[in-house]
């Protein structure tokens, strides 16, 4: 080859890897505030240093930027590529992980996870080694998760795997969705599940759009009308949802950005965006001080405690666009466990309700086992509020302590910013150490548990009674539904016209129930697409279901 052609042909390959990056990042623009976000203010502020089991090594696959590594933590090897999956604690104290995998020297590389295989890996410690004990079967992006009967399942993208105990056999199924005549955003796929007080199951897809079950494994209802996830122009995937003894959580990923979002949520419906980073690339540091830097972090998932608290945080990482993994080339993939920093056990003393004229605030920090929040917290670091206002260093200030056991309670002053928007409350601050210590709490004379009226589209008859909408009104709360008024509305050049009402009896957690309206009037002398309809129970509305027309099924 000539010197010229020498240099189109580099010319033109590096304009490819260049287009595939470009193809695969985006810089995304911070809003300015988060730049005045304090030490866990941000998720990502909770990832600590990967602990250092086994030998550091050179002698193994990956670019420049993850070698030497650790290669004992989560799992891999030179024959596998390795995606996705979660770690559980059985009852036999081992960790078990269910992640799925490919051969490295597959025909199309990375491109064949689309025939992966899950397999179960077992270790005696949460961050590995974990290895293959058997081969469960065909599937993609694996989440185990418990039934409140004790059996377990494994999803997998249209499908999933259940077995009695975590050694099997298992036995493949179907999920029954029902859509309840709303649009599925962006898909069935890459699901996340938690399971709620009562043993029933909330689940978002990859679109932001929550779902729910009785029991985890009968018919997922689709309850939201639009996405939850942050309104900003992002590119999500591998959303996560979990739930504490406090509040549920999700993490959802901009895949083109590169960085993930934090939501939190009272009941797992309604959720509320946190500001900054839940994670980026960058995460993975060792105790020793070896940093490696994974081109993608992707499918995070977390182990949890008793309280159900993240302790950890699974990840699929590559070390290379995903494109330039090829057949028996020197780039993989695997998964990671990094540990996280746990959030404290607190809670608010005293039942009455907290407002902008409580003047302080007694919140009970409970001791566990490494931490005697007597002698470990450092006071003067503390702050207690709204996270609005402890995220950015501001929040109540520590007026007092008292001793309670081995336990400590603390009283907060002003400036908690805490309204009725909150149903948390948050205390950050440092260990004496200088460590990260934070915790939640639940406040007072706030319903963790309330009925949630979902409705399906209406459908417009002329019978005995005239021109008639019957509607089918079911509840996926988890408690009972007082006796409430149904009312449809049209939203017409930003009008709102209501065509009908009609009292809701009481209806039990999943139970249906066909309401009829008499319909007054209709607009033009036809049913337009644009309408909604409104529930309302002690002067509190519900949107129950909305139609635009500009919705596609």
């Amino acid at each position: 080859m000539n010197t010229k052609l020498t240099i189109v042909f580099f010319t033109l390959v590096t304009f490819l890897s260049f287009s595939r990056l470009n193809a695969q990042i985006t810089e995304r623009e911070r809003p300015k505030e988060w730049n005045n976000l304090v030490q866990g203010g941000r998720f990502m502020d909770r990832f600590l240093p990967i602990p250092t089991i086994g030998n550091l090594t050179k002698d193994t696959w990956g670019a420049d930027d993850v070698v030497p590594r650790f290669v004992d933590n989560g799992i891999e090897d030179a024959d596998w590529s390795y995606w996705g999956g979660n770690s559980i604690l059985g009852d036999d104290g081992n960790y078990h992980l269910f992640v799925c995998r490919w051969a490295e020297d597959s025909p199309k590389g990375h491109m064949q996870w689309s025939e992966s295989i899950v397999v179960h890996a077992v270790s005696g410690t949460s961050y590995g080694p974990y290895k293959v004990v058997e081969t469960i079967g065909p599937g993609h992006n694996p989440e185990v998760f418990q039934l409140a009967d004790g059996r377990y399942i494994i999803y997998v993208i249209d499908g999933h795997y259940i077995a009695d105990e975590l050694k099997g056999p298992w036995i493949h199924g179907k999920f029954d969705f029902d859509k309840r005549d709303r649009r599925i955003i962006e898909g069935l796929s890459n699901l996340s599940f938690a399971q709620r007080e009562d043993g029933s199951y909330l689940m978002v897809c990859r679109g932001g759009g929550i779902w729910l079950s009785k029991n985890g494994l009968s018919t997922y209802y689709q309850v939201s009308n639009e996405r939850v996830y942050p309104p900003v122009d992002g590119r999500f995937e591998d959303p996560l949802v979990w739930r504490t003894n406090v509040q549920y959580h999700m993490i959802v990923n901009d895949w083109l950005g590169r960085i993930a979002w934090y939501l939190r949520s009272k009941d797992g419906i309604s959720w509320k965006v946190e500001p900054g980073e839940a994670y980026m690339p960058g995460l993975a540091k060792y105790e020793d001080g070896t940093v490696v830097d994974w081109f993608k972090y992707e499918r995070i998932k977390v182990l949890q405690d008793k309280y159900g608290r993240a302790t950890q945080a699974n990840f699929a990482v590559i070390d290379t666009i995903k494109w330039d993994d090829k057949s028996n080339d020197n780039h993989s993939s695997k998964n990671i466990t990094i540990p996280l920093t746990v959030g404290k056990l607190l809670s608010v003393q005293g039942k009455n309700k907290i407002d902008k004229e409580t003047k302080s605030i007694r919140v009970k920090v409970e001791a566990e086992e490494g931490f005697n929040p007597q002698s470990d917290i450092d006071l003067s670091s503390l702050r207690f509020g709204a996270s609005e206002e402890v995220n950015f260093g501001r929040g109540a200030e520590v007026i007092g302590t008292e001793n309670y056991k081995g336990d400590l309670i603390i009283t907060f002053g002003l400036e908690h910013g805490l309204t009725d928007l909150n149903f948390a409350g948050k205390m950050l601050g440092k260990t004496k150490k200088g460590n990260l210590l934070f915790a939640y709490c639940r406040l007072p004379e706030i319903n963790y548990k309330e009925p949630y009226l979902s409705a399906r589209k209406p459908e417009f008859i002329t019978d005995e009674n005239g021109f008639v909408a019957k509607v089918e009104m079911q509840n996926f709360g988890q408690v009972a539904s007082k006796p409430s008024t149904l009312k449809i509305q049209y939203i017409i050049d930003d009008k709102t016209i209501e065509i009908a009402s009609a009292r809701i009896p009481k209806i039990d957690p999943f139970e249906k129930m066909e309401i009829k309206l008499n319909v007054k009037s209709v607009v033009n002398g036809q049913i337009e697409k644009a309408i909604q309809l409104i529930s309302i129970s002690d002067g509190k509305q519900q949107v129950v279901y909305k139609e635009s027309s500009k919705s596609k099924e």
